[in-house]
């Protein structure tokens, strides 16, 4: 009997009802995974803070060794390394990033991107180790995915609902927790979108489970919606469509689409025309009437997509359609696709400016660094706007390129640079888009690692999807299915990450490349990977434990050399705090000990030269920050605290001679100006 018949027995989805055991393995491994990756997403934050940002890198270099090591050992093999030429790329950013030390105009930033991206080389090494230890986990990968980003996404809405508890101080309306970014909370709310159209159309499984697709999709388009993302509304988008052009279960799919975001859409409208909900700068007593209504809202829409879900799964298994039905269903949702563009051309057409007039605008908007619209209120209406700050940073990140085309300015260089050519007072750390940014920090040496990792994890994730290659024309088995779906929440992550610069977000990001490591690393779905070898087998064959002891050793290097920074920054801490206890001595040693550990950091000098103020010895600060400027002479920080330093000394020649290279490196720096004016000033 076929599938299809048996699903379309009346005790079929009586059994798909039943709930899992407890002792289950999957239901335990899915857990493990959204366990694993909140903490990631909640320890790691924005990825701004260096403390938090070093815990995760650490715990991530650790586990992947681990999982490396096991997997050379006992890990089950196929007939070729499926995965191993994107490592090695992936290792070869890692490499060139960390040699842009050498030639950063702020080198230990340029060490802090290093350690994150070897942090995100672990990531994927593990994706690769796991899918050799447990092949058969990818639906336990799917499900932690949509798990974790419902518990996020469910955080997020619930500083909504009770800010007095949550968010109290909160006084922007956008949605940002607990990240601090709002786009980031709106790609998580994206990643998880293809994950749940798997969950919901797919044929095996518990189907309670599956009708739950329904209410987390709506939390996760509320939550997008509220964020006000237009990036992650747009790579959601993507990835949707890749996953309905590739898979199919289209029909399936745009049931759980169709419904999901018409409960979703219409809480999300509501809240729109809530002033408390949509709005800046509101009374907190306002905001927790309104939250109180919003969760009301939120409740009833999970009560309803829950049931709704239920519904549709036993209507699905008492009366299956028919094959030729859900032929015409994918035809009419491929066509409905393919009629969206054509739709907001006609739009644009019948607008007031014309087809050409409209779309002129646009791309001034979009494009124009200077064009008016590009500046975008921050409301619901941003959601249909077209222009965004982003040119002016992709423009700024294009001339950094123009001068320094080979090597660039070195890794997280970006944000020490552009004062040279910005046009405006905003403090802005990043590109807000991956090449533009790698074009800055790394040239042309990092945008053709980065093609060829690309094009390296392309061709892996395609052959096991069966895109092209031998398995192109496999069966579209439950894993099958569960791959392309892997690849369309890759496809969204690198959709987004080329219009912002979430890749800087450990939540986000690790999500995204352990599922991209997964998929490198199955290799075609139709070859199996041969049972694990036994432990006993392992031990008499001595280049398994060489390689393995190899891989935790490397691993801990990575967390050792990923802590070295914090480390540095706390015995800062600790001298300042020496120094204003008076103990000065210690103060000394500490900081000493600080620049020893980072000798790249400026910082430290900074440091060192308040101690030995705070002392009465004005020379050996003097030294101090003479010493941070020659470490880092293209940096207008360095200049600029020597300047003021010189000038609150009396000395305005010398503050002059020093805030002349500060104004040079940073033009329209308000208190270099102000600096500069100062001492100017006669006597």
């Amino acid at each position: 009997m076929s599938s299809h018949a048996a699903s379309a027995e009346p005790g079929a989805f009586a059994r798909r009802v039943t709930w899992p055991r407890a002792v289950a393995v999957e239901p335990l491994a899915t857990v493990a995974f959204a366990a694993v990756l909140a903490a990631i997403a909640f320890e790691g934050g924005g990825g701004l803070q260096l403390g938090s940002v070093t815990k995760v890198e650490m715990a991530v270099d650790v586990v992947a060794g681990a999982l490396a090591s096991a997997a050379i050992v006992v890990g089950g093999y196929t007939r070729r390394l499926w995965g191993a030429l994107t490592l090695v790329l992936m290792a070869a950013l890692v490499v060139v990033t960390a040699l842009s030390i050498s030639w950063a105009v702020e080198p230990s930033e340029a060490w802090q991107e290093a350690n994150r991206t070897l942090s995100y080389l672990a990531t994927m090494a593990a994706g690769v180790a796991l899918v050799r230890l447990f092949p058969k986990r990818w639906t336990a990968l799917l499900g932690g995915v949509v798990l974790a980003s419902v518990v996020i996404c469910g955080y997020a809405l619930l500083t909504k609902v009770f800010p007095g508890a949550l968010n109290a101080s909160e006084q922007l309306a956008r949605l940002r927790e607990p990240y601090g970014y709002w786009n980031a909370i709106g790609l998580t709310a994206a990643l998880a979108g293809p994950a749940c159209l798997w969950l919901g159309a797919r044929r095996t499984g518990h189907a309670a489970i599956s009708a739950l697709a329904y209410p987390a999709l709506g939390v996760l388009i509320v939550t997008l919606m509220l964020a006000y993302s237009r990036g992650a509304l747009l790579a959601l988008a993507v990835g949707c469509a890749v996953w309905f052009a590739i898979v199919p279960l289209r029909l399936r799919g745009a049931v759980v689409l169709g419904v999901s975001a018409l409960g979703g859409g219409l809480v999300a409208l509501w809240a729109f025309a809530q002033d408390p909900l949509s709005k800046d700068k509101i009374d907190l007593g306002d905001r927790i009437s309104a939250g109180h209504e919003l969760g009301i809202a939120l409740v009833a829409m999970l009560i309803v997509l829950t049931i709704a879900g239920m519904a549709i799964g036993f209507v699905n298994a008492q009366r299956s359609p028919s094959l030729g039905l859900r032929r015409q269903a994918g035809v009419v949702i491929l066509v409905a696709l393919a009629l969206v563009p054509v739709a907001f051309v006609g739009a644009l057409a019948l607008s007031s400016r014309g087809l050409g007039g409209s779309l002129s605008k646009g791309w001034k908007d979009l494009t124009d660094p200077n064009a008016q619209g590009n500046i975008v209120s921050n409301d619901p209406g941003r959601l249909t706007a077209v222009g965004s700050v982003r040119a002016r940073y992709w423009n700024e990140a294009l001339k950094m390129f123009k001068a320094h085309k080979t090597l660039g300015v070195g890794a997280g260089g970006y944000q020490t640079v552009r004062p040279r050519f910005r046009h405006d007072q905003l403090e802005v750390r990043h590109a807000h888009g991956y090449v533009v940014q790698t074009a800055a920090d790394l040239g042309l040496v990092g945008l053709a690692v980065s093609l060829a990792l690309l094009a390296a994890w392309l061709a892996a994730s395609g052959r096991t999807v069966g895109l092209w290659g031998a398995g192109r024309g496999a069966a579209w088995t439950a894993e099958r299915v569960g791959m392309a779906t892997l690849f369309a929440v890759c496809v969204v992550f690198g959709v987004h990450s080329f219009v912002d610069w979430t890749w800087f977000v450990p939540g986000n990001a690790i999500l995204a490349l352990l599922c991209a490591g997964w998929l490198a690393g199955r290799g075609p779905t139709d070859e199996p990977i041969l049972r694990r070898t036994a432990p006993r087998v392992a031990i008499r064959e001595p280049w398994r434990i060489g390689v393995a002891v190899a891989a935790v050793a490397v691993a801990l290097v990575a967390a050792w050399t990923s802590w070295q920074p914090q480390r540095a920054v706390a015995k800062g801490s600790d001298a300042l705090s020496a120094a204003e206890a008076g103990n000065f001595a210690q103060a000394r040693a500490e900081i000493a000990d600080a620049e020893s550990i980072n000798p790249l950091s400026v910082d430290l000098l900074f440091q060192e030269s308040a101690i030995e103020q705070a002392d009465n010895k004005p020379d050996a600060a003097r030294r101090a920050l003479q010493e941070a400027v020659r470490k880092q002479p293209a940096n207008p920080t360095p200049w600029l605290t020597l300047a003021e330093f010189e000038l609150d000394q009396g000395r305005k020649p010398q503050a002059l001679s020093a805030v002349g290279s500060a104004l040079y490196l940073d033009p329209r720096s308000p208190t270099a100006i102000a600096t500069y004016l100062e001492a100017s000033r006669e006597s």
